[in-house]
């Protein structure tokens, strides 16, 4: 579970058990027929506590976004559950779904795609209010002006396009456009990954300032570590559609249990240069094997600089590791930091 420092005892506001998400392949143009399967997300499970914030990181192709559009049911799961204050997502449809949804919201990762630029900003951010009835035009117009001020833009935009703003304000202004019908839970997709470093930043700070504002519960997709580090409260670390290790920041950062995590945390920069200079960096051979064929045992032994014969025949579990709810899918846990590092 995420944790939060709260006296309090603190609730799991989402729940997903065994998660699954397969995409048929089909051949034929008339009479189309499955010849496989893309395993984009194959069989995940774990919670984030109201108010925290959890960090799901991994390369290009993991399945981090997939996760996020699940989530929040742009895809039908293929199996598992989607537990949301107890309510399980991957079995409702129609009008209570789209009552469901009002409580979940998501921020794109382009913002230059992510934003209609036939639309005012005004009325982008005023449709979620109109789509679920939440005032009067006069009441849901003065609402939109006062979530410009609360991301950092002026009142006087509201009637301007998106093509006339930065990347980071049109991120600003998706930003509002999810708040808009006061969420509980935020799905930010790569939120800063297509913006400059100089903002970087800034969208992250005022995303951390909202959390704290509107008590929001954020999953925060990101494939760099340390931007993960800046906002997570925990850190999952995804590879081929599962999740390999779940930790406390600062856990993982400092006692990693699984070699993909190591070898992620090995390319962070650091800097003080004197200390990036004496670094050791633990390169990676060959490429992200297919989700459409998954190898077999461990996923990861066919990159791994610790696999044995064992990783090729057998997957490991995912269990309970040294530390407090550090859960890793490692056969050598206990050695990450001794084999990769000498």
């Amino acid at each position: 579970m995420t944790t939060v420092n709260t006296s309090v005892e603190s609730k799991t506001l989402l729940a997903v058990r065994n998660l699954k998400m397969h995409f048929p392949l089909t051949q034929g143009i008339v009479l189309q027929r499955t010849i496989g399967y893309v395993r984009a997300v194959d069989g995940i499970s774990f919670s984030i506590e109201q108010g925290s914030t959890l960090g799901l990181v991994g390369e290009s192709g993991s399945g981090k976004t997939t996760i996020g559009r699940t989530l929040i049911r742009l895809y039908k799961p293929t199996e598992g559950q989607i537990l949301f204050d107890n309510q399980d997502l991957a079995h409702i449809e129609g009008e209570p779904l789209r009552q469901i949804r009002q409580r979940l919201q998501m921020v794109f990762q382009d913002p230059y795609a992510s934003l209609n630029p036939r639309f005012t900003i005004g009325s982008l951010i005023a449709e979620p209010m109109h789509i679920y009835h939440t005032g009067s035009a006069e009441e849901i117009r003065e609402r939109t002006i006062e979530l410009l001020r609360v991301v950092g833009l002026r009142p006087e935009y509201v009637d301007r396009y998106p093509h006339e703003f930065s990347g980071g304000q049109r991120q600003r202004i998706a930003i509002a456009r999810a708040l808009s019908i006061n969420p509980e839970f935020v799905i930010a997709d790569e939120p800063v990954s297509a913006l400059d470093v100089s903002v970087r930043a800034q969208v992250l700070n005022l995303l951390q300032r909202l959390q704290q504002q509107f008590h929001l519960t954020y999953l925060f997709v990101s494939h760099d570590l340390s931007v993960v580090r800046h906002i997570a409260d925990r850190i999952a670390v995804m590879y081929l559609g599962k999740i390999v290790e779940i930790a406390d920041r600062d856990e993982l950062y400092t006692a990693p249990k699984h070699p993909y995590t190591r070898v992620l945390l090995s390319a962070v920069p650091i800097p003080d240069p004197v200390v990036e200079r004496k670094r050791q960096r633990i390169i990676l051979s060959g490429d992200l094997p297919s989700p459409v064929n998954i190898p077999r045992g461990c996923r990861f032994h066919t990159r791994c600089p610790m696999a044995q014969a064992i990783c090729r025949e057998v997957e490991p579990a995912f269990e309970a590791k040294e530390g407090r709810e550090h859960y890793a899918a490692c056969h050598f846990s206990d050695k990450v930091e001794q084999e990769l590092l000498g």
